[in-house]
């Protein structure tokens, strides 16, 4: 865990942001010696959002499978996407 205090992201910006950038690790950030704030890389946070976004989608499926959604086979899923694959016109 990086922690820089917030007078270090005021006043070397740069470093700060080339830590981030090379480890892809969140910075915390304090004020007075407590916890303010997070700095993270662009990349970093993209990623971080996609992996959430990916969760709750999983999640949602279970859910709908434990409520008694249909489920497919993975021979199923696999016919079902080639005959989409083949419906596709470019």
């Amino acid at each position: 865990m990086i922690i820089k205090a917030s007078a270090a992201l005021r006043n070397d910006y740069a470093s700060i942001s080339n830590i981030a950038r090379k480890t892809n690790e969140p910075i915390y950030i304090t004020k007075n010696g407590e916890g303010d704030g997070v700095f993270m890389s662009i990349d970093a946070f993209e990623k971080r959002e996609q992996i959430l976004e990916l969760r709750a989608k999983i999640i949602q499926a279970e859910e709908e499978r434990l409520n008694g959604a249909k489920t497919r086979s993975i021979s199923e899923a696999r016919k079902e996407l080639r005959e989409r694959a083949r419906n596709i016109s470019y």
